[in-house]
């Protein structure tokens, strides 16, 4: 049985090993005493609940926040095309951290992806091999432009697009492969790799949930040729809303840049202009102020999840049908922006969704995946059903393509068994891991008598 800790003891313990009042840079959860027991019957069926202490609120303030605002808001210059200060710092510094030549930054995740395709000449007829398992701003960034999000079969046990799935779905219109890095495990980039190395396509790695994770000790979005980046309030690196685009080839940053900046390049700003599908997805100077003083934080962040992820992974493991998602072994860290894993219902004893009715009577909120189960063929066929699209794409034509890519046996199974715990969750003590697993632990031997 897992020792339960008092608030008195806790902070004894502390005061004992130098802990101090701050654990990297935000208040600790207060472990709240309970007489509640992995042998006693679980919450649901009338017993206490294993009641988790608090757990770090998002996003966490850092040092300079404010100072690096009033800098910006007292220089006048808010705007990062007229004279680029924060902006630019953010990304000298987020290259540098990710070892990539190039950073440009942009307003949204979802603009790094439509802007890294425009400078990749995405357009009417072309196909992005991309995940279902996404969130719909993968699929939009595609249809953006006109192009068909042709969405491969995922591999159930990593969450992942399977490549080998991804493989099979290019045809001689395939322009893109987009693996997503979904929750923050990579993707498996040997085998993407290895498909556009031999079919001569880009890979654009949709990274906007991965910050600092890695394959093979290089930081996602550096791996292919060019990565994309969210930093919506959610994320692990945050400034509200904005986005990143990283890559090392030279020529396609500066088109990046210029598609993101109404088609000027960085050194003719005036009116010289590149003939590029340009818009100004640019990102503002107050962001990029938010950004300097978050990115500071980041890394001691992330090895706090590393450490709680990993030892949750262990723990859950241990209990029959609780599958936590795996890595590939290319894999040398997780960026942990969502902790995953799968509730079998014939190991289990009870289903996902009864499983949640359970968990959240122990006052531990998992929850479904954020993404509703989404027919993305069905969903792109409405959004092509308008006179001018069906100019390019018939009926006909949508309707046998769906038939191709639309069987999605692992997709489908995902949905019914994925439970997520948001990122904030593994900023937390070891110990709450502990009562996570307890709670999880006697849901699962009283399974029998849970409805």
């Amino acid at each position: 049985m897992t020792q339960r800790l008092s608030r008195r003891h806790f902070l004894a313990a502390s005061s004992a090993t130098g802990l101090g009042v701050f654990l990297n840079g935000y208040t600790p959860a207060t472990l709240v005493a309970s007489d509640a027991s992995v042998d006693d019957k679980p919450a649901i069926l009338g017993g206490k609940a294993m009641t988790l202490g608090d757990v770090p609120s998002w996003p966490i303030l850092q040092e300079n926040e404010e100072k690096f605002l009033l800098e910006v808001l007292n220089s006048k210059e808010w705007c990062a095309w007229t004279k680029s200060h924060k902006v630019a710092d953010f990304e000298k510094t987020y290259a540098a951290m990710n070892g990539a030549k190039h950073c440009i930054a942009t307003n949204s995740g979802t603009s790094a992806l439509i802007n890294t395709l425009a400078a990749l000449d995405v357009g009417p007829g072309d196909e992005v091999i991309t995940s279902p398992y996404t969130f719909v701003a993968t699929i939009n960034s595609i249809l953006t432009h006109y192009a068909l999000p042709t969405v491969a079969d995922v591999d159930l046990e990593s969450f992942q697009v399977d490549p080998a799935k991804a493989d099979a779905a290019c045809t001689e219109n395939t322009a893109v492969l987009m693996p997503v890095h979904i929750g923050g495990l990579a993707a498996d980039m040997d085998g993407f790799l290895e498909i556009g190395q031999r079919r001569g396509l880009p890979v654009v790695e949709d990274a906007c949930q991965a910050h600092l994770g890695q394959w093979r000790d290089k930081n996602l979005g550096t791996v292919g040729t060019a990565g994309c980046f969210s930093f919506q309030v959610t994320k692990n690196l945050s400034c509200g809303d904005g986005g990143a685009v990283l890559t090392n080839n030279d020529v396609l940053a500066e088109k990046i840049y210029a598609c993101h900046d109404n088609g000027r390049g960085r050194k003719s700003s005036e009116i010289m202009h590149n003939a590029v599908r340009g818009r100004n997805n640019r990102m503002v100077e107050f962001a990029g102020a938010i950004l300097c003083a978050q990115v500071a934080a980041i890394e001691k962040y992330a090895e706090t999840r590393q450490e709680n992820g990993m030892y949750l992974n262990k723990l859950l493991s241990e209990i029959p049908g609780v599958i936590p998602a795996k890595k590939y072994p290319g894999e040398t860290r997780n960026a942990w922006h969502i902790y995953m894993y799968r509730i079998d219902k014939e190991r289990f004893g009870i289903n996902r969704d009864t499983f949640l009715k359970a968990l959240s009577a122990e006052k531990i909120p998992g929850h479904v995946a954020g993404y509703h189960n989404i027919d993305w063929t069905e969903y792109t066929k409405k959004i092509y059903s308008t006179k001018a699209a069906t100019r390019v794409y018939s009926k006909k034509f949508l309707d046998d393509w769906a038939e191709r890519v639309g069987n999605l046996p692992m997709y489908k199974r995902l949905f019914n068994e994925a439970v997520w715990f948001s990122q904030n969750w593994l900023l937390g003590p070891k110990q709450n891991m502990d009562i996570i697993a307890d709670a999880i632990r006697r849901i699962q031997k009283n399974a029998a008598q849970i409805q």
